[in-house]
């Protein structure tokens, strides 16, 4: 179903229940944001009534003797103006505590389901961000959970102030005079039914919006982060023809939004207009028809009536944009829960935390697909033993880093088992199981900031000496050094202030610096140069000692030492042993090493 047509299922009260459960921590200032809204419409009818009095009693009914006169003036100078003012500040004061409470009620839940949805997102198995566009899951984390905060600011608290107030307001008048209130609210069906036409129209509008938003966050978030490719295959006119494209599309949704507006404002005053020449029209006919105490009271009826109707009218105004504001909070909370509800995160029940592990990893029968049961690996089954070096090798796409993936539970596989010192690695904390292994991948991924942190993953446990120790091991301490501010350094976002070598480099003192008993180089030297490669080998040859290694190379020279080597073809297990034996067999791999060194040798 599209979010299109989710998008109309808006007064889910369950959704609504759930949104509000977040405030049950806060309730006490949710009841005084309602104890207030009760508060203020029972003041809004109150200063039309005592202008009502007023006029009445000290203006219409005023004697001619002057002295009476001066003395019923004095009377109401400071009686009726003093507790019109005391009544304007207490109002003032109770809107302002309203409109502060409600807002920190909706900032403070807003904050609290953030950081909910970012601790599941990182919970989730890596295929949700296989398929999920980087843009989308961060609309869900910044836009839609800030429009949550609209329900409580703009939404269903208020709306519920400003209908106590309308039904305050019209009791009011109905207790007054029923009649005229009838006169008054004669072209009120028009409104309503203007009110309803506009409701949907904006509804679909700001529908449009947020899928427009969701589209622009992961175009640009992606295009940003490719501009490289972009630049370099000069596909700048497409790419930005294409931004237009959705941006216009954005513009569209907002335009026809403001379109509503434009005409339901001043529909709204030009039913106003009509209700008060009606309560003029009224006024006239019965100043013709009544004497006595009757018409004694009609001016100040009227007066009052005519401010009852700018007190209706005003909620009247922004109650149907109040309830669009609703609505919206209510397609982004299903939003934002359908990824709270995303079942598809990594399963964290195991127990079993061991101070370190042997590193003896079984693969037994394991089968495993990214989607489906399109399977990359198939019955894959191997034995290492702690301390051995175990090479993979294969054509690019035979599933050499899918098996790596698995080890350290980045994704979840369909069939098999796999162990490590014969215990399955579901029964592990994840965090134990994570601690002893280090991987060094391929894309190197270095987060903004400085290259300490990037070392350290901002582990504040780890001391600069021990990084430093580690860097020197590597040989890249005295690059290091060289750089501006030395381990201080900013690698900016991606690592982009550094060649891929050296971002290579740093993520490997990443690993040694963990002493993981399991490690995994996943194309470790492919970006490096050759002097790079001999500084990297050097060191691998010192951590290996000891470890249990699992080693991917497209360059077959520096497998060499391996105690096996697995070769696999489209996710399958087609040789396994030394080099020296799988030589001997002529089988695929000598096929893969005879090419290789051809390829070489017609380079030289």
């Amino acid at each position: 179903m599209s979010e299109q047509v989710k998008g109309r299922k808006i007064f889910d009260f369950s959704l609504l229940r759930r949104v509000f459960q977040y405030a049950s921590p806060y309730k006490s200032r949710l009841y005084l944001s309602i104890t207030l809204s009760i508060l203020l419409a029972v003041i809004s009818p109150l200063r039309p009534l005592l202008i009502q009095v007023t006029v009445n009693n000290y203006i219409k009914n005023g004697t001619s003797d002057i002295l009476s006169v001066k003395n019923k003036m004095i009377e109401l100078i400071i009686y009726i103006t003093i507790f019109q003012v005391v009544l304007l500040l207490a109002e003032t004061m109770f809107r302002f505590y309203f409109s502060f409470i409600t807002a920190w009620l909706g900032q403070t839940v807003v904050k609290d389901l953030r950081v909910d949805v970012y601790r599941k997102v990182l919970g989730f198995n890596l295929a949700q961000f296989d398929k999920t566009p980087i843009g989308t899951l961060t609309t869900r984390t910044i836009n839609d959970i800030e429009a949550i905060n609209d329900i409580f600011s703009d939404g269903l608290i208020p709306i519920i102030a400003d209908l106590l107030s309308i039904i305050s307001v019209l009791l009011t008048m109905f207790i007054i005079d029923w009649r005229l209130t009838f006169i008054c609210l004669a072209p009120f069906p028009f409104l309503i039914l203007a009110t309803y036409f506009f409701k949907e129209s904006v509804n679909k509008s700001f529908i449009r919006v947020r899928n427009a938003v969701a589209a622009l966050n992961a175009f640009v978030q992606e295009h940003i982060t490719g501009m490289q490719i972009v630049q370099a295959f000069a596909a700048e006119d497409r790419e930005f023809a294409k931004f237009k494209r959705i941006n216009q599309e954005h513009r569209n949704a907002n335009i026809k939004a403001i379109f509503a507006y434009s005409v339901f404002f001043p529909i709204v005053e030009i039913v106003l207009a009509i209700s008060t020449g009606l309560l003029v029209w009224w006024a006239a006919s019965q100043v013709l028809h009544l004497s006595g105490k009757g018409a004694a009271d009609l001016p100040g009826e009227i007066v009052a009536f005519y401010l009852f109707l700018n007190l209706l009218f005003r909620p009247l105004r922004v109650i149907a944009d109040k309830f669009n504001v609703l609505q919206m909070g209510m397609v982004a909370s299903e939003r934002v829960f359908r990824v709270l509800d995303n079942n598809d995160f990594i399963k964290t029940e195991g127990a079993y935390a061991p101070d370190k592990v042997r590193g003896k990893i079984e693969f037994r029968n394991v089968f495993f697909a990214y989607a489906g049961d399109r399977y990359v690996l198939k019955d894959i089954s191997f034995l290492v033993q702690p301390g051995e070096i175990l090479a993979i090798v294969g054509h690019t796409g035979s599933g050499k880093t899918s098996i790596i993936s698995l080890i350290n539970r980045l994704y979840p596989t369909q069939k098999g088992e796999i162990k490590i010192d014969d215990i399955r690695i579901e029964e592990y904390e994840l965090d134990i199981l994570r601690k002893n292994i280090g991987v060094v991948l391929q894309d190197v991924f270095l987060f903004s900031g400085s290259v300490l942190d990037n070392i350290t993953l901002r582990n504040p446990t780890i001391p600069l000496n021990k990084v430093m120790e580690a860097a020197k091991l590597i040989g890249m301490h005295e690059f290091i050094m060289r750089l501006p501010g030395g381990y201080d350094y900013n690698v900016m976002e991606r690592g982009s202030t550094l060649s891929l070598g050296q971002r290579q480099l740093l993520s490997f003192i990443r690993a040694l610096l963990y002493d993981p008993s399991i490690l995994i180089l996943d194309e470790a030297t492919s970006s490096v140069d050759t002097e790079s490669e001999l500084l990297i080998q050097e060191a691998i040859d010192k951590l290996i000692a000891g470890r249990t290694s699992i080693v991917i190379a497209h360059r077959l020279s520096t497998i060499r030492k391996a105690n096996k080597i697995l070769v696999l073809d489209k996710g399958e297990i087609k040789e396994i042993g030394t080099h020296s034996e799988l030589m001997e067999r002529t089988g695929f791999y000598y096929r893969l090493h005879q090419m290789q060194f051809e390829k070489k040798a017609l380079q030289t």
